[in-house]
């Protein structure tokens, strides 16, 4: 009976996962949307770092968010925080000059037991919970994991505009966000690309030069990043596809 009576009036407690940090860069200076913050522009009446921040914030795995920001931006993305409903504990702060720069300085306001830090784009706003929980679900067994889609487009390499070479299709892979990594990994990664005066275009990049193995999973095709005013376009599109009105 006492079985029983545990069965029907208490939940069954959710298993501990290691803490995770999830770092959202989203200082960057926008140069591509014709002068306007992309990550406060409206996606279907929601602006693009909000549905990045709630993807997030619906994520098991993700303890607490720390968004790094233009500091102009500091104010209005406590708002965003506070009108769509995030839930987790949220810090802003103030990024910096590069994407490294911004993120180096969001790792280390962190809370110090964070086990892992999962990097997001802030204009990568259609992630799925699902797949955030995958990735970190990955940097548990492996201590560095990213989201790749197998490029569609056949790729050249050029120098001056002349083809160099054609790499295989096969073996190319678009990286995509959230890279998780184990936590002194990522920050010793960017402190030695920092020091070393080397602008890496993504963490993955950073945890390579350390000569460290970044294991992949099955990424999404909707989980775009918007760079473009054409891009926002198809974001949108993809949000009425999702929800059935196309």
């Amino acid at each position: 009976m006492k079985k029983l009576f545990s069965k029907l009036f208490h939940k069954k407690k959710k298993e501990a996962h290691p803490f995770c940090s999830a770092i959202v860069a989203a200082a960057g200076s926008s140069r591509r949307m014709e002068g306007e913050n992309k990550l406060l522009l409206p996606l279907d009446g929601i602006p693009v770092l909000a549905r990045t921040l709630m993807a997030l914030n619906g994520a098991e795995l993700v303890d607490e968010i720390v968004v790094a920001v233009r500091e102009e931006d500091l104010l209005p993305t406590g708002d965003l925080c506070r009108i769509y409903g995030v839930s987790k504990p949220v810090k802003i702060v103030r990024g910096g000059e590069t994407r490294l720069a911004s993120v180096l300085a969001a790792s280390l306001e962190c809370r110090e037991d964070a086990a892992f830090l999962a990097v997001h784009d802030g204009a990568r706003p259609l992630a799925d919970p699902a797949l955030i929980d995958r990735v970190v679900a990955l940097a548990h067994r492996t201590n560095a994991a990213a989201p790749a889609v197998p490029v569609k487009d056949t790729i050249k390499v050029i120098r001056d505009n002349v083809v160099v070479s054609t790499p295989p299709r096969e073996e190319l892979r678009a990286i995509q966000t959230p890279q998780v990594f184990d936590a002194q990994l990522l920050r010793a990664a960017l402190q030695a690309a920092a020091a070393s005066g080397v602008e890496v275009t993504d963490d993955c990049s950073a945890v390579e030069r350390l000569g460290k193995e970044v294991y992949l999973t099955e990424g999404s095709y909707e989980n775009l990043k918007i760079t473009t005013p054409e891009d926002l376009l198809l974001a949108e599109g993809l949000l009425r596809w999702r929800e059935g009105s196309l």
